[in-house]
């Protein structure tokens, strides 16, 4: 029995299995029947509601509830997957009478477990010892594999016992909450957190790494990426080879605030020095160009943090004009559109409350009537229905209408901020309940990595860590971003639930901060921003070798928000 907060009934199952001859490879299914047809399934991290919109420009698995699957080979109504891609690892289903739930560990006596659901008429839930991906394997890039299925060789006389829970709870689709909830606290108390570093360090270390290795001068930016392979001369710097239109120059407001506010508090003139230069860059770029290729939320994420930047600054009697410049123009821009994406939100809220209503509301009023927090508030309205709906698609990780950790990550930073601004109830209820989407991809125990690979090697704990999105799996530490939110988060609703997740979040990207050049391979200070978690985009064990500028920074930015991991 599994006791706990909004489950109604639980069991702890044990199954004992005796091989009277010996089998070169058979496994164990346990299948557990709905009591209807489905009216949706999780798999969290991978698998919400249809998981692909019709209209979404991008393939990866899509549900298909009813008995004919799909138009293409990455819809089905079945789907098998590894408990590895999954970041609690269970599989829930509803139907109009029940969420019911089959939990396992990532690992079995017999190898790699596996979770699995069907739906149409005989719709059911299973788990699978070892793991099967059927009807194919997702390897990513719209690229569909075929099945694999692995087995255990049985030796004659061989007595196995596996283990799995059964959760039963309310139909209603935030169920899933109560559900990841108890997996978490069973996880959390068998998996422990390895950070690397003290934050005082981790700081001095990522601060380092952005003025080191990503700073440009010429002109100024933050290179989104580079490579771990750096020459010895340090002089022969190049990006990474991606797409420099992704990562600058609206993409590097979040690390220049970082860098600033750690060079004003330490008094390393030429970190502040570089990150101004970055700022001022990106204060006077044409984003009116941007705006025609950049994901909204990025340019909402950017303004978000120039304000915060300048208010660090004014408040040390520093001016910048063309910042001031640049917030006015685009929150007028934001308020005419009646605010373009949930980032804009708390972009409006804290640029109305520092540089002054009358300011951004001016232009706005002559136009439409409302101001900066009118059209914050009109945007919580229109962006809480998705939230309610526990399926939301703003940000721009997860790429076109793909569902994504990001959107969850907007969607606390947005309502936290609505609830400061009015102290109105409903808002603290949207963002408890973004909280728990956004938690439902953060990693609730440690993966088992294989021999010989850069995670295992360096014993890479990944309690903690969020999965981009089921179209781009991989582990990260965007979430980062919305730990202020989170806990003052946690204060307001007084759920600690809140508050321990976060303490996980900032401890697990303590570690893969290369501490002196040849670290992993990387230059001192580097942060890659992928970690492999499964196969799929790469191997299971693997980092990319890349270090990206928006992670060194968002574990700068963290590591300066106050919050201690005692407990």
């Amino acid at each position: 029995m599994m006791p706990a907060p909004g489950i109604e009934r639980g069991w702890e199952v044990e199954i004992s299995l005796i091989s009277l001859e010996a089998h070169p490879g058979l496994g164990v299914q346990v299948v557990l029947p709905l009591d209807g047809p489905a009216t949706g399934f999780m798999v969290p991290g991978i698998f919400y509601r249809e998981n692909r919109v019709e209209g979404c420009r991008v393939r990866y698995p899509r549900v298909s509830l009813d008995d004919h699957g799909g138009g293409d080979a990455l819809t089905s109504n079945r789907w098998a997957l590894r408990a590895d891609r999954a970041s609690h690892a269970v599989v829930l289903g509803w139907t109009r009478s029940a969420c019911v739930a089959l939990a396992v560990d990532e690992v079995s006596s017999i190898g790699l477990s596996g979770l699995a659901f069907s739906g149409g008429a005989d719709a059911h839930l299973l788990v699978n010892f070892p793991a099967r991906e059927e009807p194919v394997t997702f390897l990513g890039e719209d690229a569909p594999g075929p099945p694999e299925v692995w087995t255990h060789p049985w030796q004659a006389g061989e007595i196995v016992t596996l283990t799995f829970r059964v959760l039963h709870a309310t139909p209603d689709p935030h169920a899933y909450d109560a559900v990841l909830r108890a997996v978490y606290q069973r996880d959390r108390s068998r998996h422990r957190l390895n950070p690397w570093l003290s934050q005082e360090e981790a700081a001095a270390l990522t601060a380092h790494g952005l003025y080191q290795w990503h700073f440009r001068g010429d002109p100024p930016e933050l290179a989104g990426t580079v490579a771990f392979d750096q020459p010895c001369d340090r002089i022969a710097r190049e990006p990474a080879d991606l797409d420099p239109g992704r990562v600058a120059p609206v993409n590097g407001a979040v690390p220049a605030h970082a860098l600033l506010t750690y060079a004003r508090r330490t008094g390393m003139g030429d970190y502040a020095d570089a990150a101004v230069a970055v700022l001022d860059r990106i204060a006077t770029s044409d984003w009116s160009g941007d705006r025609g290729r950049t994901h909204t939320s990025l340019v909402g994420e950017s303004i978000l943090f120039m304000i915060r930047a300048l208010r660090l600054e004014e408040a040390e009697g520093i001016d910048h004009p063309t910042w001031r410049s640049a917030i006015e123009s685009n929150l007028n821009w934001a308020v005419r559109l009646r605010c373009p994406g949930l980032l804009w939100i708390p972009a409006l809220l804290e640029g109305a409350r520092y540089i002054g209503s009358d300011l951004i509301g001016e232009e706005a009023t002559a136009h439409q009537g409302i101001d900066a927090r009118i059209a914050a508030e009109l945007a919580g309205t229109k962006y809480g229905r998705f939230v309610e709906g526990e399926f939301t698609t703003d940000a721009a990780v997860g790429r076109d209408l793909a569902p994504s950790s990001g959107d969850g990550y907007h969607a606390v930073m947005a309502f936290v901020a609505l609830y400061e601004a009015t102290g109105e109830a409903r808002w603290l209820t949207l963002a408890c309940r973004a909280a728990d989407w956004m938690l439902s991809f953060r990693w609730s125990y440690n993966l088992r990595f294989p021999e010989h690979t850069t995670l295992k090697t360096y014993d890479y704990r990944s309690r903690g860590a969020d999965l981009a999105s089921p179209r781009n799996q991989h582990l990260q530490g965007d979430g980062l971003i919305c730990l202020p939110e989170m806990v003052r988060l946690a204060e307001y609703s007084h759920d600690p639930y809140y508050l321990v997740r976060t303490r996980d979040n900032l401890a697990c990207f303590l570690q893969f901060i290369a501490r002196e050049d040849g670290d992993f391979n990387a230059r001192k200070g580097m942060v890659t921003g992928h970690y492999y978690n499964s196969r799929g985009f790469g191997p299971k064990g693997a980092i990319v070798p890349i270090s990206h500028a928006r992670s060194a920074g968002l574990v700068l930015y963290a590591c300066q928000a106050g919050l201690s991991l005692d407990e």
